[in-house]
This record gives C-alpha cells, sequence and structure tokens, in this order.
C-alpha cells in the first residue's frame, strides 16, 4: 500500500470518528431533551426553572471563558442588569408584553457589555478580571441607589403576563415549557457559534493569541463580539428569572453571584458545551439540598471547598473528566 493509499485510509478513518462522534452528541441531547420535557411530571416545575436560568446564565459564561479564555468576574452585572430592566418594564408599563419586558432586559444587558468590553477587552489575565469586577461593583451601587430598583428591597410582584396574549404565564408548566424553549435556543445559539469559523478562531485566541494575531485576526474585535454575546446570554436568563420569580433583588448583581457562575463552568467543565448545564444543576441542586437540612449556615463554605477541590482534582470538571475517561478507553 502506498503513501496516498494509506493517507486516504486515514482521512476515512477519521471522518468516521467524527461522524460517530456527532452522532452520539445529537443522540445524548436529544436523551436530555427528552428527559426535560417529561421533567414537570416528577419535579417541580420552579425549581426546574431555576436551574434552567442558570444554566443558560453558566452556558452565557462559558462562552467566554471556556472558548475565549477570558475570566470576568463582573457577570453579575449583566443577569442583574436584565433582571431589573425586565422587571421594571413588565411593572410599569401594564400594556408592555412579557416577551417584550424580555428582548428589552436582554438588550440592556447586551449594551451594558459593550461597554464593559470597550473598558476592559485591551487588558489580559488578572487585569481583565479585575477590571471587570471594578465595573460590576460600580453597577451594583448604581442598583443599590437607583429609585427604579427598589433599593436593598428589589423589585417585587413582577407580573409574569401572557405570552403571545393568549398564553397565560402564570400557570407553571405553560411557564417552565416557555422557559426551557428559550433556554434551548440560547444553548443552540452557543453550539452553533464555537462549532462556526468565527468560534475556531476563538478557540485559537484562547490557546495561542500571539498567534493569532500573527495570522492577521483582530483578536480585540472577536473578543468583544463574544463578550457582547456572553452579556448578552446572561441577561436574558436574568430577565428570565426575574418573570419566573416574579423579583428582582440585589443578590443577581452581588460579586458572589459572578463567582458562583464561575463554580458552576468550572465543575461542570469548561471549554464543554454541556459541563455547564451540569454545573448548574449540580450547584442549585446542592444550594437548595443543604439549605433544607442542619448545613444551612454552611453553603458557602460547602461551595468553597467544592471550588478548591475541582481546581486542584479535578480541573477538566465531571463533563471533561468522562470525556477524557472515553477517550482513553476508545483509544
Amino acid at each position: 500500500m502506498n503513501n496516498a493509499e494509506t493517507e486516504s485510509e486515514l482521512q476515512k478513518t477519521m471522518m468516521g470518528h467524527l461522524k460517530a462522534d456527532r452522532r452520539r452528541k445529537l443522540i445524548l441531547n436529544l436523551v436530555i431533551l427528552a428527559l426535560l420535557i417529561l421533567a414537570p411530571a416528577v419535579i417541580y416545575a420552579t425549581f426546574l426553572m431555576k436551574i434552567l436560568c442558570f444554566a443558560l446564565f453558566a452556558v452565557a459564561f462559558n462562552l467566554l471563558l471556556g472558548y475565549t479564555g477570558l475570566l470576568s468576574f463582573g457577570h453579575a452585572a449583566f443577569l442583574a442588569a436584565g433582571g431589573y430592566t425586565t422587571g421594571y418594564l413588565l411593572s410599569s408599563y401594564s400594556g408592555l408584553t412579557t416577551e417584550m419586558g424580555i428582548i428589552a432586559g436582554t438588550a440592556a444587558a447586551t449594551a451594558l457589555g459593550a461597554l464593559f468590553a470597550i473598558v476592559a477587552i485591551r487588558r489580559q489575565g488578572i487585569y481583565f478580571a479585575m477590571i471587570t469586577l471594578a465595573l460590576a461593583q460600580l453597577v451594583y451601587f448604581v442598583f443599590v441607589q437607583a429609585p427604579f430598583t427598589g433599593g436593598e428591597d428589589g423589585l417585587h410582584g413582577v407580573p409574569r403576563g401572557h405570552l403571545f396574549g393568549f398564553i397565560d404565564l402564570e400557570n407553571n408548566v405553560a411557564m417552565y415549557y416557555f422557559v426551557l424553549a428559550v433556554f434551548v435556543g440560547g444553548y443552540l445559539l452557543v453550539q452553533r457559534i464555537v462549532n462556526s469559523p468565527y468560534g475556531q478562531v476563538l478557540k485559537a485566541i484562547k490557546q495561542n493569541e500571539p498567534r493569532a494575531v500573527s495570522l492577521g485576526y483582530n483578536v480585540d474585535r472577536y473578543k468583544v463580539i463574544a463578550f457582547v454575546i456572553s452579556a448578552g446570554l446572561a441577561g436574558l436568563a436574568g430577565s428570565l428569572k426575574t418573570v419566573v420569580f416574579q423579583l428582582a433583588s440585589l443578590n443577581d448583581a452581588h460579586w458572589h453571584m459572578s463567582g458562583e457562575v464561575i463554580l458552576m463552568t468550572l465543575l461542570g467543565g469548561t471549554g464543554t458545551l454541556l459541563g455547564p448545564v451540569v454545573g448548574a444543576t449540580f450547584v442549585v441542586n446542592l444550594e437548595y439540598q443543604l439549605s433544607q437540612g442542619p448545613l444551612g449556615d454552611w453553603v458557602d463554605p460547602i461551595l468553597g471547598a467544592i471550588f478548591v477541590l475541582t481546581v486542584m482534582a479535578f480541573r477538566s470538571g465531571i463533563v471533561g473528566e468522562i470525556q477524557n475517561f472515553m477517550r482513553k478507553n476508545m483509544s
């Protein structure tokens, strides 16, 4: 067998592995979607909606950290911006539809993300992280003082309203399927982005930014776009969360929330599409279980210990470790 035939066989083998991998991922995604559709029959719908909101938040953050290599300590600002904007508009303007309130919240978070990106994107590493944290703290103090946020009391009694004018979102099951549809849309958008040529450039920037610059890419522009998209999706998650719980509070703007989404992403697995969803599910469920028992006052220390353990021993996260294990067994 000559070299050309050998190379052809290798290419066919690689294509076969890629197709099989895509088929497995498609089947897994369809199984998960089917379970999510059936879940309200056995699990409290509001709890499921909380998981989906935070899962979307983590998926948005992972686009920045897992695929672009930018660690933001200020993503709580976008979650809160979306939530407060949606909550205020739906509470103040009775004629505004729920979907328009959510779109407005997402737009506000996207605009805030663009402002953050313009200021912070030219810095790297710890400097970038600290700038985003400082900007987020400024936003937090604005929310504390602004009259439309309700200060420390937050916004209560935000109406859910009707979707498209006829679907009553006061019904928890109807609200759940709306949140599920939005989450699936956000997840598929991120999946499309990371598998596109644009996403390949983001991965190249994460792996070796100087090389990406030498190839002629305007890396700052790519990072700004990724940051803005991530901020917009985080704002969408915040808007959904406000409608679900009919509440917008300062907790969503606190730096602690930025740390929590980092934990969710690292625990599930950065640079994996499913990882942030798994991490968000684990963290939200763990917080709920601990709050119901005698360890309710120890939630933060326990989460901190899990964070340290993940960084030290499971750097690939839950999904990443499973993928590595499967690769070793298949090779």
